[in-house]
């Protein structure tokens, strides 16, 4: 496993984690300030992740 692989995967769990999170806050009914930082954050986190993910292919993915 290269290091391109375990940084995507780790850009992409935290994705997951953040969605995670705020779900649970809006569902349990926390409050709704925590919920739209938690939300903003996926998606800045989304958007690190893309560019790992571009990042990776545009430098490794030249196939044979």
């Amino acid at each position: 496993m290269n290091v391109t692989t375990v940084v995507t995967v780790i850009a992409l769990a935290v994705v997951a984690v953040i969605l995670f999170l705020g779900l649970w806050n809006m569902f349990k009914g926390g409050d709704g300030n925590r919920s739209q930082m938690l939300m903003r954050a996926r998606v800045i986190a989304q958007g690190v992740a893309l560019v790992v993910i571009l990042g990776a292919l545009y430098f490794f993915g030249r196939g044979t």
